[in-house]
């Protein structure tokens, strides 16, 4: 109604400039986007809802791609999914605190909002020059944390008191195990973006295996009306996956990175030449991972990389809980998370990475398919 009124008046000689000038700047403050694009920034739970509900009533499919911020290849190509399935797809920008724990890096976590932004609108413009898509990104979900928790932010802390989605036992187990709080968050802000956006469709990266679990496990226990779409690893060229963390590594650590996904490979190798015990799997990749830290060790402290492996699991690809043996007829997910130690004797000049080059956990994961059919 505001952009139809300004378009009215505009032709009407009795309205004064200065009240002009006032509408317009009320305009802008309406309808926000992002520079150079059609893109609208939407800040808070309400003015979703003002955007969601024509679609709703006009059966446009939406659909909603969950992100922290520094936006990746990772990121895009699940953005390009959305855009092939969805008439509108929405992207959130949010830094979930509730994820974090309190020793974790949340004060250090990159903010890149001017970037993303550029990223988000020179994506749609490839997306509208795309004939195969079904829709473009129509809206930036961007709000604060006290839009996000109104009765007050509970706290990071294990015992927090607060409002929160918790689903047991799986997140409990593997990365629940070592960031106690982490799943909890997830759940919780997944569900209430759900419950701002009502998507039809949510879009998810296969590199955060087991968070996609506990979503699919959150969706279908509370029966939420949308549709989990898991997409591929992306991966630089020598198999490091994709993570907004990795601008941590600096020169020295990247180059050592990819020792996660090594050990991993090594442990597929096993299961496609017939290996289904979980001992002789894992054994594969713990080699790897012993084997590269023991050459490390032996580096001067100039140059040596410190990294310390938190586990490699075996799961079922439904429970994420831990194999004696791989069902052929099902499968299984090989996973893992390493923690990258900062830099030891950093040179003059070194480049130790965004933030000084702290302590950097990685994850990463391959699933195994089944070898015979059911």
């Amino acid at each position: 109604m505001l952009a139809f009124s300004i378009r009215g008046f505009a032709g009407s000689r009795t309205l004064n400039r200065p009240f002009n000038r006032t509408i317009a700047s009320a305009c802008h403050k309406a309808f926000e986007t992002i520079p150079s694009s059609p893109i609208r920034v939407l800040r808070s739970v309400e003015s979703v809802r003002r955007w969601r509900k024509p679609h709703y009533l006009d059966h446009r499919i939406v659909g909603l791609v969950p992100t922290m911020g520094a936006l990746h290849e990772g990121h895009i190509s699940l953005i390009r999914s959305a855009a092939r399935e969805s008439h509108h797809v929405v992207v959130s920008i949010y830094v979930n605190p509730a994820q974090f724990g309190i020793k974790e890096d949340l004060a250090s976590y990159p903010v890149t909002w001017e970037s993303d932004c550029k990223i988000l609108a020179q994506l749609d413009r490839e997306l509208a020059d795309d004939g195969g898509n079904l829709g473009r990104i129509s809206a930036v979900f961007a709000p604060t944390t006290p839009d996000m928790y109104p009765s007050g932010f509970p706290g990071q802390e294990v015992d927090s008191k607060g409002s929160f989605v918790v689903l047991t036992p799986i997140s409990e187990l593997l990365e629940g195990g070592t960031r106690p709080t982490f799943f909890r968050g997830v759940a919780t802000v997944c569900m209430k973006l759900f419950n701002i956006v009502q998507p039809e469709k949510v879009y998810f990266g296969q590199k955060d295996v087991q968070q996609t679990v506990v979503i699919r496990k959150m969706v279908r226990d509370f029966m939420l009306p949308t549709e989990v779409v898991v997409g591929p690893t992306i991966r630089e060229s020598d198999g490091l996956a994709l993570s907004s963390r990795n601008v941590y590594l600096g020169e020295r650590r990247r180059k050592v990175a990819t020792v996660l996904n090594h050990a991993l490979r090594a442990a597929e190798s096993q299961y496609l030449n017939g290996s289904l015990d979980r001992g002789a799997i894992l054994k594969a990749a713990s080699s790897v991972a012993t084997d590269l830290l023991n050459k490390q060790s032996a580096l001067s402290p100039e140059k040596r990389v410190r990294y310390e492996i938190d586990y490699i699991s075996l799961a079922d690809p439904l429970s994420m809980e831990e194999l004696s043996e791989v069902n052929p007829t099902e499968g299984g997910i090989l996973s893992g998370a390493v923690k990258m130690l900062p830099v030891e004797s950093p040179q003059p000049g070194e480049d130790l990475g965004h933030s000084g080059g702290p302590a950097v956990r990685l994850i990463d994961n391959i699933v195994l398919k089944p070898l015979a059919k059911v």
